[in-house]
């Protein structure tokens, strides 16, 4: 299982560009299925996407959280 700890926007990005990767997915093909633009997913990737993101991150540190998202799909381990 492919386990990734998250703790600002930037972290979130890389998950999600490294999981597209994984499935195969170009940046326009993961957008289409999401309804998003391919320039939105870009932003996303790159930790750009939203400060209400950012904040939410800030404020969870603050309480002492680590959000851990997980894949089963068998693929090594992602750190920070």
């Amino acid at each position: 299982m492919a386990s990734y700890q998250i703790r600002s926007a930037h972290d979130l990005g890389s998950v999600i560009a490294d999981r597209r990767r994984v499935e195969n997915l170009s940046q326009r093909e993961l957008a289409q299925t999401a309804a998003l633009s391919r320039d939105y997913l870009a932003q996303i990737e790159a930790g750009r996407s939203s400060s209400v993101v950012e904040h939410t991150f800030r404020l969870l540190r603050r309480l002492g959280a680590t959000i851990t998202v997980s894949f089963e799909d068998g693929e090594a381990a992602n750190g920070e």
